[in-house]
This record gives structure tokens, sequence and C-alpha cells, in this order.
């Protein structure tokens, strides 16, 4: 029998206010990702986890072919009109990578084939294209790593080759200039990964002549760009969790000047967009917390001279808005589902309901402000994503677009939303699908969840689970605090001293299912990813031996350590949504949680850990660390496995089909464990 990893012990004491604690595998971390002895044992760890699929019979061909199989062997994406032309992309089975077009008078180009440039790479992945305003070039941004520090390309159309590169550890993403001879993009911090300056580059000139436009120096605060409504305006947002602050750039002019929207200060969210003659102003000022909309004159941004559009209400959310020559379409969240109101410029407001009990809807591909319709994206746990246009006058609703798999029928599946009480009596959402006919109180249990940063794990499609659904599986969305479920003060109810709600929550909806009847005890699973993992790490320190096996992809576990060191990247961008260790309070609370921190001798669950070695978000030594503790105290038999990817970043390896290679594997691992004791 292979011996179980297990690398050397190193203590290391880490002391902060008067509290010590010991790390034995501190010595793990190696920023250069080049340390043999480091990659030499995350090698045995993946050799171990291979013997055990192996051993274990864990196939994973089955559900890969299943995905196979669904997928049409070709797909074409919608077709966004720019101008007098329209952009779209396709896949196909047999090709890794996307392959991006442009239409004019029915006259087809190709513009970017993925594959091409992805050949012979370990890893490629592209941010998105962005035409020129002349549609001469297209932008698009190049990570080769995994990190996502992006070159950007430009590419001239006409000619078909490369005209440049900038390699310029960016975020990807541009904004380009009226005359198409330049463009705006941001850099980030080649240490922290925080983005925190704007550049303008000219092209056909050296980097190293690009126009600082604005640095941020306060490193909680992160930047982004975007274009404005009108296209007149570049706004650049710097932001962190609680507060942020947009300047605006006139791209008709060439003087490289921002201005201030309003000056950032403490709890004041807001976000702005231009109609030809007025901004709008989406903000939680005063005490909104679920957000209401202003209007006001272009050259008068004060809130002084904001007048109020759409009135706050504590039961809806406005998560966003798009205006329009006549409307303005506001993106809502009641009751924990999401909803489209169009709004005239008299107020009058009109809701747009859809069908299922559990669904996701939000708009797409609306690049007219002059437009007479809007299109917008509709999916639920049972029904693959669908492009609808509805006219704004005479409230037609067409299908412009569909996803289509083979051989999948809706009727199949039983969607619902449970509500459960959790132990301070707060209403927890669930969202569940399972295939009909089958035995509730006996069927395996796989619950999901996320619950931070205020990101929603949407009740939308998700292709990766059907299979085990197919198979009997219900499959559970926990709609837990920390997410922006039911507003605002969900998420805030879920973050920094609020913490523990998330895990509770979870646990709570886990326990709540089953004493209905819904799910196998004995065959009960979670699963997770990045701040999800912390939430899967969080939780079977608090209940061992309630689920059976759990999925801990690319898991945030080590919070304390990492949260204390302002050199790891994005940390000082996150003390807002953790804590800042510095503060004793602060410091105490994350170690109530911190997984890494909490692992004790107790029965532990089989789990599988996956990370990859150049993930700029959660660092690879986390898992790396966790993993072989996690196994020293766990007094049960179960397997404790880790998974690393050597080449790949956050969201794995890149490329569609090894992308669902790996989620394959995940899957197989709890398909195993659900059919080995049965």
């Amino acid at each position: 029998m292979r011996k179980i990893p297990a690398p050397k012990k190193i203590p290391k004491k880490l002391t902060a206010h008067n509290d010590t604690r010991i790390d034995n595998y501190y010595w793990l971390r190696d920023d250069s990702r080049k340390d043999k002895e480091v990659i030499s044992y995350l090698k045995e760890e993946n050799k171990h986890t291979e013997l055990w699929f192996k051993a274990n019979k864990v196939n994973t061909d089955n559900i890969f072919k299943y995905y196979k199989n669904a997928i049409p062997s070709f797909e074409e994406g919608i077709k966004i009109k720019i101008d007098e032309f329209e952009y779209y992309s396709t896949s196909s089975l047999s090709q890794e990578y996307r392959k991006y077009y442009r239409v004019q008078n029915k006259s087809k180009k190709l513009l970017l084939d993925v594959n091409k440039l992805a050949k012979n790479r370990k890893y490629y992945d592209i941010s998105t294209i962005y035409p020129s305003r002349n549609h001469r070039y297209i932008a698009y941004g190049e990570d080769i790593n995994g990190r996502k520090e992006f070159s950007i390309v430009i590419k001239d159309i006409k000619k078909n080759q490369n005209y440049e590169k900038n390699k310029c550890s960016s975020t990807g993403n541009i904004v380009w200039n009226k005359n198409s001879d330049g463009y705006y993009y941001l850099k980030k911090d080649p240490i922290t990964l925080i983005t925190n300056s704007l550049f303008f580059h000219k092209l056909g000139t050296s980097v190293k002549k690009d126009k600082l436009i604005f640095k941020e120096e306060d490193k909680e605060f992160n930047l982004n760009i975007s274009l404005s409504r009108t296209k007149k305006f570049l706004f650049l947002q710097a932001s962190k969790t609680e507060s942020n602050e947009t300047w605006f750039l006139n791209l008709e002019k060439d003087d490289f000047k921002l201005i201030c929207f309003l000056r950032r200060k403490k709890s004041h969210l807001y976000y702005i967009d231009d109609t030809p003659d007025k901004f709008f102003v989406l903000s939680n000022i005063k005490n909104k917390e679920n957000f209401a909309l202003y209007e006001t004159n272009s050259t008068k941004t004060a809130e002084s001279n904001w007048k109020l559009f759409v009135a706050h209400k504590k039961n809806e959310l406005i998560e966003d808005f798009l205006c329009f020559k006549d409307f303005i379409i506001l993106e809502i969240r009641k009751q924990g589902l999401p909803y489209l109101v169009q709004v005239d410029m008299n107020n009058k407001k009109e809701y747009i309901k859809f069908k299922d009990e559990a669904y996701t809807v939000n708009l797409t591909g609306n690049n007219n402000y002059d437009a007479r319709s809007f299109s917008f994206v509709y999916s639920s746990l049972k029904s693959p994503p669908v492009i609808y246009s509805q006219n704004l006058y005479t409230k037609k609703r067409k299908r412009i677009w569909k996803q289509n798999l083979i051989d999948h029928n809706e009727s199949k599946y039983e969607i619902k939303r449970e509500t459960i009480l959790a132990r301070d009596k707060t209403k927890i959402p669930i969202s569940l699908i399972y295939k009909k006919g089958i035995n509730l109180k006996n069927a395996p249990l796989l619950q999901y969840g996320y619950g931070s940063y205020g990101l929603i794990v949407e009740p939308s499609f998700k292709l990766s689970f059907m299979p085990l659904i197919d198979e009997g599986f219900i499959f559970a969305i926990a709609h837990i605090r920390g997410g922006q479920d039911l507003g605002r003060f969900w998420y805030d109810q879920g973050r920094m001293m609020n913490k523990m709600n998330s895990f509770f929550d979870f646990i709570d909806c886990t326990k709540k299912l089953l004493n209905k009847g819904i799910g196998n005890k004995n065959k009960t699973f979670a699963m997770g990813g990045s701040a999800g993992g912390l939430l899967m790490g969080a939780i079977i320190n608090l209940e061992p031996e309630l689920y059976k096996g759990i999925v801990s992809a690319v898991p945030f576990v080590d919070v304390l350590t990492t949260m204390s060191d302002e050199s790891i990247p994005l940390t000082t961008f996150e003390y807002k949504e953790w804590g800042n260790p510095i503060k004793k309070k602060e410091y105490f609370y994350i170690k109530k949680y911190s997984p890494y921190d909490n692992i004790t001798y107790s029965r532990y669950p089989s789990v599988l850990v996956t990370s990859s070695l150049f993930d700029s978000q959660v660092q690879y030594y986390e898992p790396a660390k966790y993993v072989p503790k996690l196994r020293e105290h766990s007094t049960s038999l179960n397997p404790i496995l880790l998974k690393m990817n050597m080449i790949g970043g956050h969201a794995g390896k890149s490329g569609r089909l090894a992308s669902l290679k790996e989620t394959a594997e995940e899957l197989s691992f709890l398909r195993t464990l659900a059919i080995r004791d049965s």
C-alpha cells in the first residue's frame, strides 16, 4: 500500500495580541513557486489522489461523457450589434476554446481563433474582445499562467495580424479612446495584485511612454473602469466593501482630465451612468441600504443636486439599472429572487414576471441607448439559458437565442423553493432540483453554498450537476447570509463580526432539509469553492459527522494568517469582508472560525481539496498546508485528498473540456462515496 504523503514539520510561531499560534507547515509557502521540495510534495499529493481514485474505482469517464453527450457539437453565441457590425463567438465540442467573428452586410470574418493562440501552451486564457471605435482593431487581454495578470494584445482586423502587445500586468479590460489610436487600461501592483493604476497607451508607441492618469494610494481600494451608456465617458471606480468613489473622463476631449463625481466617504456606495443630458446615480446614501435611484444634471454632481427617481424599499434590493431613451430597466431582488422592472420617465413601474419557483434573470447584450427593445437572459435549475428581446413600447417578447442541450427534457425535473428557520429564527431560502419520482428521503443530498462578498449563487441551470441529479441526487443551493440574496442586510449579517452566521445557516439548512425528509442523512454531501471552500472548512470543524463527503475547491482556509500579511495578494482590499487582524477584536473573531486554526481531533468526513499552483486569489499554500493538518487530526479512516493543478489559476485549467474534466473528477468523488457503502 502506498504511503500517505506526510510533509515535514517545521514549527513557526505566529504571535499577535499576546496570542501565539504554531504553524508546522508554513514552510510550504514559496512565492517563486520553484522550490523543489515544495513541488515534489505537491506532486506526491497528486499521485496519492490518483492512486486513491484508481483503487476505489472512481469512474470519471461516465460524468465526462455525460457532458460531451449533452453539449452540441457546434454552438453559436448571440450576435451583439455595435454600429453596422455584429460580433459573436462560436464553440465546438472538438476544440477547447472559442472562435470570435464579425459580420457586416452578411459577410462573416474570423477575428480570433483562441485554439491557435493556445496551441502548445499549458495554460491560456483571454479576457474578452474589445472592438475599437472605428472597428479597425480588436483588443483582448492574454493570460498565460492563470494569475490573471493580462497582457493587452491589439490585432489589426484588416491585415489579420497582431499590431502590438503590451506586457503590462493588467486586468485585461480596456476602454478605447474616441479616435481609436489609443486605449485606457488598469495595471496591478506586482506584489499584492491590487489594481491601483490607470494608464493611457498610444498605439505604436513604447509602453514606457504610457501616461499615468490616476494612482490609488489607499491599499484597501481597488480600481475598475467601464464605458458609459452614451460612450461619452470613461468611468473609473475606486472601491472597497463599504465605500467607493467614481471619476469620469470625457472621451470626446484629449485632455486626460478626470473629474470626481462624488468623494468617497464611509459606508457610502454609489454607481453612476449617463444619458445625453444627465447622470443617474444608484446610491445607499442616508441609510438607504437597499439603494435608491437619483438623477442629476451632468454638470452638477454634488449630492445637494440629486433628485429622487426611484425610492428605497426595505424589501427590494436595486442591484443595477440600464438607461434607454424613454425608460430605465431596473434589476432588483425581492424575496431572494430577481426581477426586471421597466420604469418610464414619469416613474411609472412595470414588473416583468417569470414562471418558475427558483430562477435567475439578468440583462444582457444591450449595447444601444436608442434601442426600442431590451434583451435579457432567463434560466432556472431545470431550464438552460434563453435570451429574449422585449419591445419597450409594445411589450412584445421574442426568443433570440437558446442554449441547446441534447436530449434534455425539463419536464423530468422538479424545482422547489424551501424556507427553513435557522437557529436564531432567521428564515433562510433554499433552491432545490431533483428528478421526478425519486424517493426523497432515501436520495443522496448535495448542498452547495458560498455566502461571501454579497455574491449570490443563482438558481440557474447548472449542467455540471445534472449527471448526479439524473442519477437520483437532490441538489440544493443554500442562500445563506453573506450573499446579497435578501438585500444588503443579508450580506452585512454574514461578514466581518457576523461571519459565523454563514456557517450556522448552511448547517441548519442541511439539518432542516433532512428533518423534512429531503435527503438521506447517511448520504449527505456539501460542496463550495474559494470563499465557499472556507465555508466547507468551517462546517466540518463545527459538524464533522454531518456530511459524508466534501468537495472544497480552491479553498480560502488559512484566513487569519493570510489577513495578517499585507504582502499576500488582495489582502488589504478585503479587510471589510473578513476583518483586519491588527485590531484585537477582529483578530480573535477570525480565529474563532478560520478553518486551519480550528482543526481538532475529530471524525472528519471524506474530503477532496482542489487548488492551482498559480492561483492569484487563494494562494496554493493554503490548501497545501490544510490537507496534511486535517489528515493528521482526522480520527476516521476517511480519505483526505489534494488535487493540485501545477499550471492554472483560480478557475482551474483553461479550456472548456479540460475544465469539464476537472468537474467530472470532483463529482465522481462524491458519486463514489454515495454508492460505495450502499
